[in-house]
């Protein structure tokens, strides 16, 4: 894995610490509600607002004090929109101080309709990764995970009964049978595919418009290695068989639930690049395709939005050689 591939994950940056000790404190959010540094990240529907800023200023999240947002600590472990400790930040390039304290605040539509009626300004990770700092793209990444894990995890896997949130919403625990409920992360492998003639394989998704094609990628079985899947995610997909897998980097997915582990393949010894079988189900189309054909837009092909890792992989194999004309449009 090299710093050069790395640097072109969004999802991956980050610049906090999580600070794991003070979860466990009984009393943290009573505790940092009564600081007026902390800052608040309000979310709606896993939005987030952009702070006011100038012409020539990044873009950055709106953090609020405490008293700025109407709405206490709950002291109901039960809440259906429990706040979330996002640990302290590290950054010394934005406003807070390094060691600021920052907490997730879901919002129902009503605090957030109070808090700013335009939908407009309510803005999502896909679209703003690149554009935000390190620090706020981490925590508007951690925020979207978490929350969607206590979204879809209310009740006990064992028993059925309603959980309670625990350790500053890191934990759910189950009051009938005393078990923990820990987040959790599905891991999925994607992979870029090269052939004899150095073209890259790419697929279209059934849920796509036609022109718009990336990597193959599918989620890891119980049992299984990072590479085993990736031979058989490709194999399925694609009805052909690769070989050497190699990992690149890994970036967090919170669409809603997933980590992508990234690794480049080639078409193993014997293999015909013109045996493509697409699934007809998830993959309905499948191209080989040179770097040229990728970098130019007379192709009409859809890539990847930039916060994604398939960019990230695509990118980098472009960056390999020199590419021919402007870069094809960018799906998000």
């Amino acid at each position: 894995m090299s710093s050069r591939f790395t640097a072109r994950l969004p999802l991956s940056r980050h610049d906090v610490d999580r600070d794991h000790d003070s979860r466990a404190e009984p009393d943290l959010f009573d505790r940092l509600w009564a600081d007026a540094a902390t800052r608040l990240l309000p979310l709606w529907h896993g939005k987030a607002l952009l702070a006011p800023a100038g012409a020539n200023e990044p873009a950055r999240l709106l953090l609020l004090a405490p008293a700025d947002l109407a709405q206490p600590a709950p002291a109901d472990p039960g809440s259906a929109r429990p706040l979330v400790y996002l640990g302290r930040s590290l950054s010394v390039e934005t406003a807070e101080p390094v060691g600021t304290a920052l907490v997730a605040v879901p919002l129902d539509d009503e605090a957030a309709a109070a808090l700013e009626p335009d939908e407009s300004r309510w803005v999502g990770l896909r679209q703003y990764a690149t554009l935000l700092s390190d620090r706020d793209t981490g925590i508007l990444t951690e925020s979207a995970g978490i929350l969607h894990w206590h979204e879809s995890h209310p009740h006990c896997p064992r028993c059925g009964a309603a959980t309670e949130v625990r350790s500053a919403g890191w934990v759910r625990y189950c009051p009938v049978d005393g078990s923990q409920v820990f987040p959790r992360t599905d891991a999925a492998v994607i992979v870029l595919i090269t052939d004899d003639l150095d073209r890259v394989l790419l697929g279209s998704n059934a849920m796509w418009e036609s022109n718009r094609y990336s990597l193959l990628a599918g989620f890891v079985e119980p049992g299984e290695s990072f590479e085993s899947a990736v031979v058989r995610e490709v194999f399925e997909e694609s009805g052909i068989r690769v070989a050497d897998p190699v990992y690149q980097g890994s970036q967090p997915w919170p669409f809603p639930a997933s980590i992508m582990v990234g690794f480049t393949a080639r078409l193993a010894d014997g293999q015909l690049s013109g045996g493509l079988v697409p699934d007809g189900t998830e993959i309905l189309d499948l191209r080989w395709f040179s770097r040229e054909e990728l970098s130019t837009e007379e192709t009409g092909i859809i890539l990847p939005g930039p916060s994604s890792i398939a960019r990230a992989l695509i990118d980098d194999w472009l960056a390999l050689a020199p590419a021919t004309g402007p870069q094809v449009p960018t799906g998000v």
